[in-house]
């Protein structure tokens, strides 16, 4: 029986700044592991923070999960979300990126920021703003990766 499918998204902010060399490596090497070990997900990025999806067997999601907690790089990860799944949401991206730009001007009034949500201690808010940035990513990203 094959072992079951485990999904987890997590928030971190990077313990340094992070330019586009550094995702740009960062994402190479981390297509090519996730590859060679049957792992999915995609990537969010903005302001030094990140938002991760990593979907595959639950041992192997697990190991990368405790590998990146431990990662120097990577400060205040708050795991949002550790589920079972029946089928992967990403199984065509190795690991799926898109860059989130800094709004420049200030919001328009009853304007709300997903990513700004995920720092809520409130678990409805944190889900609601995780449903919307996976489906933003997902209709955006036409070109898996």
């Amino acid at each position: 029986m094959a072992e079951a499918l485990r999904s987890v998204t997590y928030s971190s902010t990077a313990a340094s700044d992070f330019g586009e060399r550094e995702l740009d490596e960062l994402l190479a090497s981390s297509r090519a592991a996730n590859l060679s070990r049957d792992l999915s997900g995609m990537l969010l990025f903005r302001g030094n923070r990140f938002l991760q999806v990593l979907e595959g067997p639950e041992s192997l999601v697990r190991e990368l999960i405790d590998r990146i907690r431990r990662d120097p790089r990577h400060r205040d990860m708050r795991v949002l979300v550790d589920e079972e799944i029946e089928q992967r949401r990403f199984a065509d991206w190795t690991m799926g990126y898109e860059s989130l730009k800094m709004p420049q001007n200030a919001a328009p009034e009853g304007f709300r920021d997903s990513f700004d949500d995920l720092d809520s201690d409130d678990g409805t808010i944190t889900a609601r703003a995780l449903r919307e940035l996976t489906l933003w990513f997902r209709t955006r990203s036409a070109d898996p990766r």
